[in-house]
């Protein structure tokens, strides 16, 4: 998953273009109080996402489900990991319920790994959209799922209730998989991507992080594998340090950069590409349904 690309932890000397100015706005005025008053569970607020007032502002928010334990222990993300708590049964009525009290036009739902579970997450990630699509049924949908460790019957539960938009991270280039994201594997994911696509689903996504240690040839070289998979979306942002436990930054990306991979993605034939510094997973995601 994703998580750790929401924190805002950023190492001393960081670079002028990392400075993010503090969310402001009706809207947004409005959805915090909710969020406070009615104590929802946004990955928005919880990750101090920098993106979060513009998000907001235009109807999106982003909501973490089974749990906040992992069962992978990747070496970016600020999630905790270990022995995740039993499943909540009745967290697609809360999820659902959020969304209306927040009258969220686009919700983004995202979820640790559940390794520990026989189907993965899988069934209460199909019952939270049905549940979304029951109270909100104007509210279209992005789910950022995990990789159900390639199992086609788990990844076949999101098939079949057909979210707008299904998403799953590579997070990094193929050389630095081992390193990054312990338990997955870059060519599993890019399986899962493909099996998505071909099943039908009609906008697929995912996302890498930059600052890691890859090289432009190495994110040029993911950005074609995601191609070949028929990827429709992808998103490109620094990776920032949760915590001085996690793999440090080794490189700030420039904003010149960014754009250059953003001109590299267009030319590849992404129907949408995202590429910045401060660019999110769910950053403009309520475009991305078009």
């Amino acid at each position: 998953m994703d998580t750790v690309l929401e924190s805002n932890i950023l190492p001393v000397g960081k670079p002028k273009w990392l400075r993010v100015k503090l969310p402001t706005g009706k809207k947004y005025t409005e959805l915090r109080g909710l969020v406070d008053k009615y104590k929802l569970n946004t990955i928005c607020t919880s990750g101090s996402c920098p993106n979060m007032g513009e998000c907001w502002g235009e109807g999106t928010a982003t909501f973490m489900i089974l749990g906040n334990v992992c069962t992978r222990s990747c070496g970016f993300c600020g999630v905790k990991t270990g022995r995740p708590e039993t499943v909540d049964w009745d967290e697609p009525e809360k999820v659902a319920r959020s969304i209306k009290i927040m009258n969220i036009k686009h919700a983004v739902i995202t979820s640790v790994d559940r390794d520990d579970l026989k189907d993965g997450g899988s069934i209460i990630w199909a019952e939270t959209v049905k549940a979304i699509r029951r109270m909100n049924p104007e509210t279209t949908l992005e789910t950022l799922i995990p990789d159900f460790q390639g199992i086609e019957r788990n990844i076949d539960r999101i098939v079949e209730v057909s979210p707008e938009v299904v998403s799953h991270n590579m997070e990094t280039v193929r050389r630095l998989t081992r390193e990054v994201r312990i338990q997955a594997k870059y060519d599993r994911s890019l399986a899962v991507l493909k099996y998505l696509k071909d099943q039908g689903i009609r906008r697929t996504k995912s996302g890498i992080m930059l600052g890691l240690g890859e090289t432009e040839e190495e994110v040029i070289q993911t950005m074609k594998d995601l191609r070949e998979a028929n990827v429709d979306i992808v998103t490109i942002g620094q990776y920032l340090q949760p915590s001085k436990k996690h793999l440090p930054v080794k490189e700030f990306i420039t904003p010149e950069q960014f754009a250059k991979y953003e001109q590299i993605g267009k030319e590849l034939g992404f129907r949408h590409v995202e590429s910045g510094a401060l660019v999110r997973s769910s950053y403009h995601a309520q475009k991305h349904i078009l």
